[in-house]
């Protein structure tokens, strides 16, 4: 159906896709993997059509069903793509929220593809997207007909956007990156999903990602990419069974597993030490005790009313020096609702939260929203000190010393001097994280909550920063609220673990036991999803 031939992509003079081949059959699942960078999203853009106007096709060509959608030495034909978008070839997106138009209600938004490319009535539409819906999974789905974007929820809003991919039942779509900020089991359901669609309506998937474990767990053949190439393709079995490339054992040992690659470290160690001695009480660095949290829900959501609405109930437990602590659970759950509220973000509260460390911070799972694009990496480590010194005069502290500090915390997260001009945008998905960590790390907090800190991140980039957490969780005895939707990542970072299910802590425990000997069936779900 799709044949890519010895396709080169470049911006500006430079590749950055270099001689790819790659074939597709009539309901076959080809996997592309590769790090942030390697070329894998540029070639799906190209083969789709979308690819910026500063794109050039070099070398090669592309073909649907030995028609000539693109080849080199002409420019896209965006006529011809019209015909093909949508109706025969469509893309399911990695964020949805900014795929998604967040003025326009869902419905509308899926009912163009059929304005476009079919002569339904207004009412055939309509049904024709609620049975689109339905085929996804969506339940009320006249609910969600009429909700906005940032009314549902990340799982409902992929659904959505596969529900406008496959409305059309096209023969080919290309998902990239489908599942990266979903928890486990919605990401498992997505999949599935996908998969059943390919089944029933007989289509290609092409299916970008960065997990390795999802594409060995859904496609047929993969392909690896680096540096724009391929420098790996056969079936699933013989790639993560006997990989010829350094490269893909790297990729392949990088994905985070249930073999702990480092042991507790000794200040972690003592922080559960002083935890037996003492009952839990004075050592604690955090102590959350029957806490519940509140939202209010007003107009702009799917609820009714300005009631409160309880999401985080009767919470009780310590953090101790030195010890990472990790959180759990699906999507919706109460995990960020939680973390606001002992830092201070949330005071519609109910309980206790007391710290016994200075100026507790977060580090966020998107550095790039995180992050102010106008300012350099210098000025951005420096602001966390500056409000500081405006909160407490005493921890004031003068340009020069906090231009010092700022450079001795980019070397500490493993970043140099020559970064301290630069701004967010030039930086990779990698840096920027370093540089959330080291602004979350200037003022010596002794607590951090690291909320998704790694999941947005490709497998070895993602290995780099866990060890760079680790590493400095040991030089500045640090400890740690570790949320992550990936259990494996916990696995790797926490001492003990907590999993919360509908705002409630339903078990706690050492990491080892809670892996080995879950009491609970949500617990035994998430691992047996994992």
């Amino acid at each position: 159906m799709i044949k890519i031939e010895n396709l080169s992509v470049a911006f500006d003079g430079t590749e950055v896709v270099k001689n790819v081949s790659l074939q597709i059959e009539d309901g076959e699942i080809l996997g592309v993997v590769g790090e942030s960078g390697s070329g894998k999203s540029v070639t799906a853009l190209t083969l789709m059509g979308l690819a910026p106007e500063t794109a050039q096709v070099t070398e090669g060509r592309i073909l649907y069903d030995d028609v000539v959608l693109q080849e080199a030495g002409r420019p896209c034909d965006k006529t011809l793509y019209r015909k093909y978008q949508g109706a025969r070839m469509s893309m399911v997106f990695q964020e949805p929220m900014t795929s998604l138009n967040p003025t326009q209600k869902v419905g509308r938004q899926v009912e163009e593809v059929l304005r476009l490319h079919t002569k339904l009535s207004k009412g055939e539409r309509r049904d024709s997207v609620l049975k689109s819906f339905q085929a996804v999974g969506l339940h009320q789905v006249e609910k969600v007909y009429n909700s906005y974007p940032h009314q549902l929820s990340g799982g409902m809003r992929q659904r959505v956007m596969i529900a406008m991919a496959v409305i059309l039942h096209p023969g080919f779509i290309v998902a990239d990156e489908p599942t990266t900020a979903l928890d486990v089991t919605i990401q498992n359901q997505i999949i599935a999903l996908l998969r059943e669609i390919s089944r029933k309506q007989k289509n290609s998937l092409l299916f970008i990602t960065h997990d390795l474990n999802l594409a060995k767990r859904l496609c047929g053949k993969i392909a690896v990419m680096k540096d724009g190439g391929v420098v790996e393709y056969g079936t699933a079995e013989e790639i993560f069974g006997n990989p010829q490339q350094e490269y893909t054992r790297r990729l392949i040992e990088a994905v985070p597993s249930r073999v702990k690659k480092c042991s507790m470290t000794p200040t972690a160690q003592q922080g559960t030490d002083d935890k037996s001695a003492s009952g839990g009480r004075k050592s604690s660095i955090l102590q959350v005790r029957n806490l519940s949290v509140f939202y209010r829900e007003g107009n702009n959501s799917l609820f009714s009313g300005n009631k409160k609405r309880r999401v985080v109930s009767h919470v009780e437990f310590d953090v101790y020096p030195g010890e990472s602590l990790g959180l759990v659970g699906e999507s919706g759950c109460g995990k960020t609702s939680l973390s606001k509220a002992i830092l201070g973000m949330n005071k519609d509260m109910e309980g206790r939260v007391i710290h016994h460390s200075v100026g507790p911070q977060m580090i966020f799972q998107d550095p790039y929203s995180s992050l102010n694009p106008t300012k350099t990496i210098g000025w951005l480590l420096q602001e966390p000190l500056r409000a500081a010194g405006a909160l407490d005069s005493s921890k004031a502290m003068t340009k020069q010393d906090m231009e010092a500090a700022a450079y001795d915390m980019l070397q500490r997260v493993g970043m140099g001097e020559k970064y301290f001009h630069r701004k967010p945008s030039q930086l990779s998905g990698g840096q920027r994280q370093r540089v959330s960590i080291a602004q979350a790390l200037i003022t010596n907090p002794g607590f951090i909550v690291a909320d998704e800190p790694v999941s947005a991140l490709d497998v070895t980039i993602q290995a780099q920063i866990m060890e760079l957490l680790q590493k400095l969780r040991q030089e500045m005895n640090l400890s740690y609220l570790f949320i992550s939707h990936d259990i494996n990542v916990v696995y790797q970072m926490c001492d003990r673990i907590m999993i919360m299910k509908e705002g409630r802590i339903i078990e706690i425990g050492d990491t080892e036991e809670v892996f080995h000997d879950p009491r609970e069936e949500y617990t035994k779900l998430l691992l047996c999803n994992s």
